[in-house]
């Protein structure tokens, strides 16, 4: 896979604490990758006043953009003792998800690094429709950071689709465990392959007096397990780090990565309507909002944003 050479990092303008920036440098400082520190803003006021004149309105914009570039290169300037290449960018845009993922395709980024928000009092991240957008529409990889650290000999969690004969889906699993390689081998860290299959439909349990429930389970159980064994012996992944559960992707992804206390849980999402592939329909939006730790959506080789073919 490509190693993640550029960084598109957004900052919140409203935390002081800037963990996306601080995840990226992390990153960048294995590999002596650049780092681009993004700000989309816009404030409706400027636009709306009739009594300024479209001279008077530009340099209150242009005011604005200079203040908060200023701002940016304070926030580059605690990592400078690092020798790491960093700049910022601000851009003025009523549609941030728009200006972020327009900005990665135009620089050629190879991540796109974003930091999530904690609801102070559900003690819960909330994700913004920002967030939602960037990993529906972006074409490049987009990491959502939250507060779990990153420690040497860590665990990173791949959610793996082995339920489909889909050329793409196949692919797309290869893709993930690339790309959870790469990042092991910089962080010393495991690689966890995860996996959850449907169990018995209740309808035909009840319909069908003389169906086996028991041995129904056992036979998909069985057919995962063989796949996703098959899946970590081509890529090299250790076999007693397969995870295969009854249950809905997002209960199993979400249980496992809590019970292996991951780092980083990384999952595919195709289709530019929706989370899906790796994930039955949109089910990834709840594995996003139940897991304790960083989360990379990757898309499959070949996507093309919505935005670019616009």
């Amino acid at each position: 896979m490509k190693e993640y050479q550029k960084l598109l990092v957004v900052v919140d303008p409203t935390s002081d604490k800037q963990a996306a920036l601080a995840r990226a440098v992390e990153l960048a400082s294995k590999n002596k990758a650049q780092i681009t520190v993004f700000l989309s803003i816009f404030d409706f006021s400027y636009e709306m006043t009739s009594i300024l004149s479209s001279q008077e309105r530009e340099a209150m914009r242009l005011g604005v953009i200079e203040q908060r570039t200023a701002w940016l290169n304070d926030l580059i300037s605690q990592y400078s003792h690092l020798g790491l290449e960093m700049k910022s960018e601000v851009v003025w845009h009523n549609r941030p998800f728009e200006s972020i993922i327009l900005h990665a395709i135009k620089g050629e980024y190879d991540l796109i690094v974003k930091g999530t928000h904690e609801h102070d009092k559900l003690k819960a991240v909330i994700f913004t429709p920002t967030d939602w957008h960037l990993l529906r529409k972006a074409p490049v990889p987009v990491l959502m950071v939250k507060e779990h650290d990153w420690p040497v000999a860590g665990k990173i969690v791949c959610a793996v689709n082995v339920s489909s004969e889909d050329e793409a889906h196949q692919s797309l699993n290869g893709v993930i465990i690339e790309h959870a390689k790469d990042l092991a081998l910089k962080f010393d860290a495991e690689v966890h392959l995860v996996n959850g299959f449907p169990g018995t439909p209740v309808n035909l349990a009840i319909e069908l007096p003389d169906f086996d429930a028991h041995s129904y389970n056992e036979t998909i159980r069985m057919q995962h397990e063989q796949r996703v064994s098959a899946l970590a012996n081509a890529y090299g992944v250790n076999a007693s780090h397969c995870h295969v559960k009854e249950g809905l992707p997002e209960d199993v992804i979400p249980e496992v990565a809590e019970e292996l206390d991951a780092e980083l849980v990384i999952l595919g999402t195709v289709g530019r309507t929706g989370i899906s592939a790796a994930l039955i329909g949109n089910t990834a939006e709840h594995v996003i909002d139940s897991i304790n730790c960083d989360l990379l959506a990757i898309k499959p080789e070949g996507y093309k944003s919505p935005l670019e073919e616009e």
